[in-house]
């Protein structure tokens, strides 16, 4: 990894993603989750503004992330409540402003975050997974 800091190394996707509408800025209220499927049909995931700047968040207060809505731990679905991440099975919880950072429970890694793409009429666009989805050997 000579050359490369390690966080550009783990945020680079090496995969080509299929871009996805998942929303747009306009109809985003601050904590009001959106869950989609990326970057399949198998695969959901969790859009939100936070109301408060997010690291690698977007939008003019770069409050705006997306993430895996599959537990790190064994897969459960993720739920937004109360400006965190929580995962009702085994209780694990993320930091949605701090990249989905686990701070509690059996999840030992962060969600993998979905990189975002805003454009000028506000509509919001997946184009690529930072980190390995759950149960998978390849995201795509």
């Amino acid at each position: 990894m000579t050359g490369v800091g390690r966080a550009q190394f783990w945020f680079a996707p090496s995969l080509t993603y299929p871009a996805l509408k998942v929303g747009n800025t306009r109809n985003l209220q601050n904590n009001q989750p959106v869950y989609f499927n990326y970057p399949d049909s198998r695969a959901q995931g969790l859009l939100v503004k936070l109301g408060r700047p997010a690291l690698l968040g977007v939008g003019s207060g770069r409050d705006i992330v997306a993430f895996s809505a599959s537990c790190t731990h064994m897969g459960c679905g993720v739920q937004y409540k109360g400006g965190r991440m929580v995962c009702p099975c085994h209780f694990s919880m993320y930091d949605p402003a701090k990249a989905a950072q686990v701070y509690q429970g059996l999840a030992s890694t962060s969600l993998p975050q979905i990189q975002l793409r805003i454009q000028a009429n506000g509509d919001i666009f997946a184009n690529a997974v930072n980190g390995l989805i759950w149960g998978r050997a390849k995201n795509i």
